[in-house]
């Protein structure tokens, strides 16, 4: 038995690097001017320059990157929620967390870029932050009311509402030349990263997962329930404050960089538990990630590409391929309360 779990463990992990090499090579190559990877490997090892290298190295190199390092940390935050709530459906998008991070961001490009002129991506995370732990102190708070699982997700669901419609109003009143692109950035899309942009994003992220990490073995007693974790030394409040804590700033550096995503944090750790037949925090975050930017990458060379020149929102795509999952989620589960 555990023979063929790590037979699957190398089998999953092998086809979701491809995947990802793959993924990237594609997002590199394709668009309206076609570069082929030999050449696009001459530009990345700094062999040629010219016209074809500017749209590599200034647009679709730090779009790939921003895509494999979002989807990832998109991923890893949904699977600390479910963990958190000991439920699958549980997500940054469905519990109104990234529309509450969406509505800080807008509330910071309109009163503070929108009179100051300054902007930097440090102040849309820390904005961005600030609206995703208000969400979420809602969300607990409801849940510590509100026990069953139906409910809190409809709870969770008009919080996002709220938020969306705040949201709306000020992208209606907001005519300043610096934040005409507020309503196509809220819509969620990589279009416009640029290096900078992803050394933030890739600093944030990469640090906090590995901290969650770090934080695997205390989260693999939790799922148990809380009276196992406190029998093998953990501390259940200190470990619920860093899961919130980690999953706020994963689901804050992607909406303040690419706007709300749906679905990846929900979709994405389902489908890496079927794959994995595995509960353990250990395996499940990193290959979570592994393929949470898989589904972003591919997802946003769909966007790009289905219906070019014109560019979908990434929302778009990955609502239409997660949305099934998740319906077959509630499906399969039929109210049960499983430990997550």
């Amino acid at each position: 038995m555990e023979k063929e779990r790590k037979i699957r463990r190398i089998l999953v992990f092998g086809v979701l690097i491809i995947l990802v090499i793959l993924g990237f090579v594609l997002s590199i190559t394709i668009g309206n001017v076609k570069i082929s990877a030999s050449e696009a490997l001459s530009i990345l090892t700094g062999q040629e320059t010219g016209k074809n290298a500017a749209i590599i190295l200034d647009l679709r190199l730090p779009r790939a990157l921003m895509t494999f390092i979002l989807g990832g940390a998109l991923a890893v935050s949904g699977f600390l929620l479910q963990t958190y709530f000991s439920n699958p459906i549980a997500g940054p998008y469905i519990l109104g967390i990234s529309s509450g991070a969406k509505m800080a961001v807008a509330l910071m490009l309109i009163f503070v870029v929108g009179s100051t002129g300054r902007a930097s991506s440090i102040m849309l995370v820390l904005a961005a932050f600030v609206g995703a732990v208000i969400s979420t102190f809602f969300i607990i708070m409801i849940s510590r009311v509100v026990r069953n699982m139906g409910i809190l997700l409809a709870a969770g669901i008009m919080i996002g509402y709220i938020c969306s419609a705040i949201t709306e109003f000020l992208i209606a009143f907001a005519d300043d030349s610096d934040i005409v692109n507020l309503h196509g950035w809220s819509q969620g899309s990589f279009s416009g990263t640029d290096m900078g942009t992803v050394k933030y994003a890739a600093v944030i992220v990469f640090m906090t997962f590995i901290l969650v990490m770090m934080l695997s073995k205390a989260l693999d007693a939790f799922r148990l329930g809380e009276t196992y974790a406190r029998s093998v030394g953990v501390n259940v409040k200190l470990c619920r404050v860093l899961v919130i804590l980690f999953s706020s700033i994963l689901s804050a550096c992607v909406t303040a960089f690419a706007g709300p995503i749906s679905f990846i944090g929900i979709a994405v750790p389902f489908l890496v538990r079927e794959l994995l037949k595995s509960s353990k925090p250990i395996v499940l975050v990193p290959a979570s990630f592994l393929a949470g930017s898989v589904f972003c990458m591919f997802s946003d060379l769909l966007a790009r590409q289905m219906f070019a020149p014109t560019e979908l929102n990434i929302s778009a795509v990955t609502s239409l391929f997660g949305a099934p999952i998740v319906i077959y989620m509630m499906v399969r589960r039929r109210g049960s309360h499983e430990a997550y």
